[in-house]
């Protein structure tokens, strides 16, 4: 994947070297069960943090914003970049008006967030508290040893896949999965994820155009996309930690559904195959 052309407008909130952050009343146990619900069950972690934390807030931290100077942390303002690039043509034919993340926050180890600690052993997530995509950049090394999801390219899947949670708050689709939830269909959230990995496919679609070429992605990079779809699908994971898979509990989908879905996005380039939720079949 090259990427160096790339634009990149400075929507980070950088706290690296921060050290971690707590939370008042044992937001470590919080932590731990968000963990363990991730990569066991599949759960959210926001899910796990709110459920946990409750009232709790975590503690105050605010990190410089803006441009950053490493490279790692100027491939993530570059996909940030490329994302909003992409989806402000593309939702206004849908009627949609697109707005970026509040910040894509770079941290280590734990930090406060509008949805509780977050804790990096829990990868990258969008907490729709705040409007924030949260990432310890110390997760490519999971993805990849982890995972097998190797490549710059399965890199920007992940963190397209978050800012697609945040079109889903802009298009009222994470409140459907909610409504879905609350009637016990657990089926909303797997709904959920897999549309966010289609919109991730989308948005590989559009990424070289809408960067008037500083975004270059080969076939290549496309299958480094899909291997890690598959790696992070529901029954992959369970396979991986607990030896069997439990499909009762699966909330991201299967690997098969998570390349599925990508898959379908990028072939089309329109977030209007994206219809997880009136789709009969995922």
């Amino acid at each position: 994947m090259e990427w160096g052309g790339g634009r990149r407008e400075g929507n980070i909130e950088d706290r690296r070297g921060l050290g971690p952050v707590g939370v008042a009343g044992g937001g470590i146990g919080a932590v731990v069960l968000a963990v363990i619900g991730y990569f066991v069950f599949g759960v959210p972690p926001e899910t796990t943090m709110n459920a946990v934390n409750g009232a709790q807030q975590p503690a105050a931290q605010e990190g410089a914003r803006g441009q950053v100077s490493d490279r790692e942390g100027q491939f993530v303002d570059v996909i940030e970049t490329s994302n909003t690039d992409v989806w402000g043509p593309l939702l206004a034919e849908h009627g949609v008006t697109y707005r970026p993340p509040a910040a894509v926050v770079l941290y280590d180890q734990a930090t406060g967030t509008g949805c509780g600690t977050g804790q990096s052993a829990m990868g990258p997530f969008y907490c729709p508290a705040d409007n924030k995509v949260y990432l310890d950049l110390s997760f490519w090394n999971e993805l990849e040893s982890r995972f097998g999801a190797k490549g710059e390219f399965a890199r920007a899947y992940v963190i397209s896949h978050e800012i697609g949670h945040h079109i889903q708050s802009l298009t009222g689709a994470a409140d459907e999965a909610r409504r879905l939830g609350a009637r016990g269909a657990q089926s909303g959230s797997v709904r959920l994820e897999l549309q966010a990995d289609c919109y991730a496919g989308v948005w590989a679609r559009h990424a070289p155009e809408a960067s008037n070429g500083g975004i270059q992605i080969s076939r290549a990079d496309i299958e480094d996309g899909l291997g890690a779809a598959a790696a992070v699908g529901d029954d992959a994971i369970q396979e991986q930690a607990q030896g069997r898979v439990m499909p009762d509990s699966f909330t991201h989908g299967t690997s098969a559904q998570r390349m599925r879905w990508f898959g379908k996005g990028y072939d089309a380039g329109d977030p209007g195959v994206c219809d997880t939720f009136g789709a009969r079949t995922l």
